[in-house]
């Protein structure tokens, strides 16, 4: 039986420059990398260091080298927040992509993109 969403695998072209991207303007951390095999280096980021679940940045050149049959296109992903319009606030200051926030029946949302033009969603629910 599975118990909870341990990691999720984000394929990107550039792992240092999304790295930076989701620490300096999202605001996560590195929980842990592991650079010994230039080959196949992987770098672990979540919001925090205690998170239960967290994001593996893969190099997608490499991984689709290994594994060609994979589906490397980026995951929809939804956080959620406490107060989506103060998010939206900061993440626009800090010169984030981000869509309008619409209101949906079970909460509000935007999204917003990363420095490769990855979507993701925010979600402060009902």
């Amino acid at each position: 039986m599975i118990s909870k969403v341990g990691q999720i695998m984000l394929y990107v072209n550039n792992q240092d420059e999304v790295a930076k991207f989701w620490t300096e303007k999202f605001g996560f951390e590195i929980v842990s990398e592991d650079r010994s095999n230039p080959d196949m280096k992987w770098i672990e980021i979540a919001p925090s260091k205690d998170s239960e679940t967290s994001i593996i940045l893969h190099d997608r050149e490499v991984v689709a080298k290994m594994s060609p049959e994979l589906n490397l296109g980026t995951p929809s992903l939804m956080f959620f927040t406490d107060n989506v319009e103060e998010l939206y606030r900061e993440y626009s200051d800090r010169g984030i992509t981000v869509g309008e926030i619409v209101e949906l029946p079970t909460g509000k949302v935007f999204n917003f993109a990363d420095n490769e033009d990855n979507y993701f969603a925010v979600m402060e629910k009902f």
